[in-house]
């Protein structure tokens, strides 16, 4: 038995991965420069929501951009947004290819005015976040991933660059990006496994998806994230990451993956730069309760 390979409908879909993440990047930037606008002003409108977590005129106003011009350009694949309302499980349960949106990621980086808040757009198929966008609108760079064509890039000050995953180096520190406000016992008890293996061990503290883009970038080898997260928060981050080279994967080293359940809550999870390397001999002595 031979496969046949349809070179036609494989270069449609190419073709479509690259109009869907140009379309991503044209309403993230969109969707940035609405959050700038209420930046600069005194009253963020916060309210907060019922899992405690804060919401601003900011993540509406994003949230309202990327969904609308979503809907009139690509209206046959669903959206699902930290700020969706009344999608049940039954109605995406089938869907085998949606956009996945969190139109601020760092709401609390954003009340802190830090500048460590991104917009988040991820087109996920079959479980996988194939394509993604990370924009940070205070510094106007965008984090871009294509994994069909295996191909990560970073864009500033109008210059893009692709960019990949470094290979772990025995000469240099280990360098650990964690959460800026996400830390706790089963984080210090990761580090306390990863000192153990390594000279030297060099931790950095950053909120939302930029810790993913930094190991992306080649400027960081492990993010652990042992602290609860959902889905919206990963899915674009993951697709540059895993674009770039490096993976995601759960705290038993399988991959992240989107839609397989009724509730929309990650895993813990690390973010590992170099694949090849042997994470499991390290990261499986580290011993925590689930989330």
């Amino acid at each position: 038995m031979h496969m046949v390979f349809n070179r036609g409908s494989l270069f449609r879909h190419l073709e479509t991965m690259s109009e869907y993440l140009e379309l991503m990047t044209r309403l993230a930037r969109e969707a940035g420069g609405s959050i700038l606008d209420i930046y600069g002003e005194s009253d963020f409108g916060i309210e907060i929501k019922q899992d405690n977590s804060p919401l601003t005129r900011a993540d509406l106003a994003a949230h309202k951009i990327i969904v609308a011009g979503l809907e009139k350009e690509v209206p046959d694949v669903p959206i699902l947004s930290e700020e969706s309302t009344g999608i049940t499980w039954q109605e995406r349960k089938n869907w085998d290819r949606y956009f996945l949106i969190d139109p601020l990621d760092g709401t609390k980086e954003f009340i802190s005015r830090n500048g460590e808040f991104t917009v988040n757009i991820a087109y996920v198929e079959n479980g996988i976040p194939t394509s993604g966008v990370v924009y940070v609108p205070v510094k106007d760079v965008m984090y871009t991933g294509d994994q069909s064509k295996s191909q990560a890039a970073v864009e500033r000050d109008g210059q893009s660059e692709i960019i990949g995953v470094r290979k772990m180096d025995p000469k240099q520190p280990l360098t650990i990006v964690a959460s800026r406000r996400h830390g706790g016992e089963a984080l210090q008890t990761c580090l306390d496994v990863l000192k153990r293996h390594f000279d030297e061990v060099e931790t950095t503290n950053m909120g939302s998806s930029l810790k993913l883009c930094l190991i992306a970038e080649g400027k960081a080898d492990l993010s652990p994230r042992l602290a609860p997260t959902s889905e919206w928060d990963t899915a674009a981050a993951q697709a540059v990451v895993e674009a770039a080279g490096g993976r995601v994967v759960d705290v038993e080293l399988n991959p992240l993956v989107y839609n397989s359940k009724e509730d929309i809550l990650n895993p813990y999870f690390y973010v590992l730069g170099d694949p090849d390397f042997d994470w499991l001999s390290i990261l499986d002595q580290v011993r925590f309760p689930s989330p």
